[in-house]
């Protein structure tokens, strides 16, 4: 794994980011546990560790929501083919409403814009999907896929709606505990700061992306964003928790959540969903995307900046906009965790490279290793 290291302590020392985890484990065993880099250089100074916990932004789609759906549906609450508006009867089912179903919001093929600062007008989840819920589509439902945030808001206010937790708590208790995950959850304690990397010198993405509407929102955090989820319609309009956005956790317990995955959703005999949902989550249900997951095809493996591109196309994981990513590859049992604070002090685009080649290493570390017995 040294290659693999090299890669990314050389994204350090290039800027890519400010610090970095990366963590690989083959049939349950660590093969690369190692951090390089710095967690927060201002206001104080504190080294990456290899239990830092990271603001695991979109990561929060696959590792709280989809296994939050999927347990709901192996207790018989829903099916993937219902429509959204069966569970949020305020999100309706007339016209194309009615294909908006569970199934392609968890796929990106549901037909919803991708984002939106709803942050700027709205406050609370029940204006959030007052909001998604008179948005026009932007593709037909099942046309193509649109990688929404939107979506998965949505997909947190079912979870809420039929169990009458928010995603953080049903998830904590449905999910996390059952993994005996330490330290993944929203709105970390305060008292975790020293052990939580920073993301960004206020949201300054954001409001690039907000336009001309941003000089009049007066919340923006002009700080060091550290121990606050970055995403702004997470942080700002929906407190901390959400299904889009706002976990937190270490490279440790990403880990332990792909072995649940190459054990078909159960973990140490405790079934969390049945391995036929697993199977159905990471197969194609739209170019390029599983349910929820990032899965192999022809469209992805012509991009050689994919992450999941060297791992094959038995390979499936997920990427967050702060510069983490997820990889679970079962033909060679293997998971791949690579955290980074890639937009701490600001924006860089670097890691797009970078992941791949990361798991390129990995993937011929592994293979390499195999044939020498």
């Amino acid at each position: 794994m040294d290659e693999a290291w090299r890669i990314v302590t050389d994204g350090v020392e290039k800027g890519a980011y400010a610090g970095a985890v990366a963590l690989v484990t083959r049939r349950g065993e660590t093969r690369l546990c190692r951090a390089a880099g710095w967690a927060v250089r201002e206001p104080d100074r504190i080294p990456m560790a290899t239990d830092t916990i990271f603001d695991l932004a979109s990561l929060t789609k696959v590792v709280a929501t989809l296994p939050s759906i999927l347990r709901l549906v192996d207790q018989h609450a829903l099916t993937l083919d219902d429509p959204v508006g069966t569970a949020l009867p305020e999100f309706g089912t007339a016209g194309w409403k009615r294909e908006v179903t569970i199934r392609r919001l968890l796929s990106h093929s549901a037909g919803l814009p991708a984002w939106l600062p709803l942050y700027l007008d709205q406050t609370g989840s029940a204006a959030y999907l007052d909001a998604i819920s008179r948005v026009e589509p932007v593709a037909a439902p099942g046309e193509r896929v649109v990688y929404s945030d939107l979506g998965f808001i949505l997909l947190g206010e079912v979870v809420r709606r039929l169990t009458g937790l928010d995603v953080a708590r049903f998830a904590a208790r449905e999910i996390f505990a059952t993994l005996g995950l330490r330290d993944n959850g929203y709105t970390p304690d305060p008292s975790l700061r020293p052990r939580i990397a920073a993301t960004e010198r206020g949201n300054e993405t954001e409001i690039g992306m907000c336009g001309d509407r941003a000089p009049a929102f007066p919340r923006w955090r002009r700080e060091v964003i550290w121990g606050e989820v970055n995403d702004g319609n997470c942080f700002y309009g929906l407190s901390g928790v959400s299904g889009h956005a706002g976990l937190f956790g270490t490279a440790a317990d990403l880990a332990r959540y792909g072995q649940l995955w190459l054990h078909g959703g159960t973990w140490e005999g405790r079934r969390i969903f049945g391995e036929e949902l697993a199977i159905e989550a990471t197969r194609a249900q739209a170019p390029g995307r599983g349910l929820g997951w990032r899965v192999g095809s022809p469209t992805s493996a012509a991009d050689q900046n994919d992450p999941g591109v060297p791992l094959g196309a038995a390979a499936y994981g997920h990427t967050g906009f702060t510069g983490t990513s997820l990889w679970i590859d079962p033909s060679r049992e293997l998971v791949a965790v690579l955290l980074t604070n890639r937009l701490y002090p600001t924006a860089r685009s670097k890691i797009d490279a970078i992941r791949p080649a990361f798991h390129r290493a990995v993937a011929t570390a592994i293979d390499e290793s195999s044939k020498q017995g």
